[in-house]
């Protein structure tokens, strides 16, 4: 990645543009990435229907996180117009979700894939996506120098991926927070989590570590309420691992 060509796009403020493998592309603030060239979206970990499962374990949450968060996408889309998306897995949170969706939010879907190309990427929650909400179902995709999947895998070059869930966790004043994030380095970049229920791993975590072995090239875009913030991989804190009693 080229952290050199990184700016501001006039297109899509508070965002922050990166090459990658040679293309060039764009950490939108919303939490998606933008490839203006190929006007392709790409979007990670939705997890729809993920309060109605939890509420059939007995852990009852509010029942509009679906409808939440397509409204999101729904409005990225309508920012950026994009001819394709690509859905990165775990678009739902578990191989019953789709059959659990309320007819709004599938006329949200159907309006969202009028005209344009849908790609959903199986996640390990959904490794089947449905067959009666439109798209096509892929295990992974490559497009030019870029290769998508759910998954992030060592040694990949040119990968885009997510199911980390990634988030940063920094020092504000006198105390700390977390938000969602990208990171990446020269050989892929891992995307935050779009869906509303869903929480975050921090970058710092040693499930990053196989992946992101060259630290000094590694950094997180964090979403804030405006923008995105580019932060190198040693401003972000770890989290402190409590000892349990015994």
């Amino acid at each position: 990645m080229s952290h050199a060509e990184m700016s501001a796009q006039p297109q899509c403020p508070g965002s922050i543009a990166f090459t990658l493998n040679g293309e060039n592309l764009i950490a939108h603030r919303a939490g998606v990435l933008w490839w203006s060239q190929e006007a392709t979206l790409v979007v990670a970990d939705l997890h729809l229907e993920k309060g109605s499962s939890f509420a059939r374990r007995g852990q009852f949450l509010p029942p509009y996180d679906s409808r939440a968060t397509l409204a999101r996408l729904e409005s990225v889309i309508a920012e950026l117009s994009p001819r394709r998306i690509i859905a990165l897995g775990d678009s739902f949170h578990d191989r019953e979700a789709a059959m659990r969706l309320g007819a709004q939010e599938r006329n949200t879907l159907a309006k969202l894939q009028d005209g344009r190309e849908w790609i959903w990427v199986s996640g390990n929650h959904d490794p089947i996506p449905p067959k009666d909400l439109g798209g096509h179902p892929c295990e992974e995709m490559t497009i030019g120098n870029l290769v998508f999947r759910h998954e992030p895998q060592i040694g990949a070059l040119g990968e885009i991926a997510g199911h980390l869930h990634p988030c940063a966790k920094i020092r504000s004043r006198s105390r700390s927070i977390r938000r969602p994030c990208f990171v990446g380095d020269s050989d892929r970049m891992i995307l935050p989590a779009f869906g509303t229920l869903t929480g975050g791993l921090n970058i710092r975590d040693s499930a990053y570590a196989e992946l992101l072995r060259n630290t000094k090239n590694t950094l997180a875009y964090t979403l804030g309420d405006e923008q995105v913030h580019a932060l190198a991989f040693v401003d972000i804190i770890p989290d402190v691992k409590r000892a349990r009693a015994s």
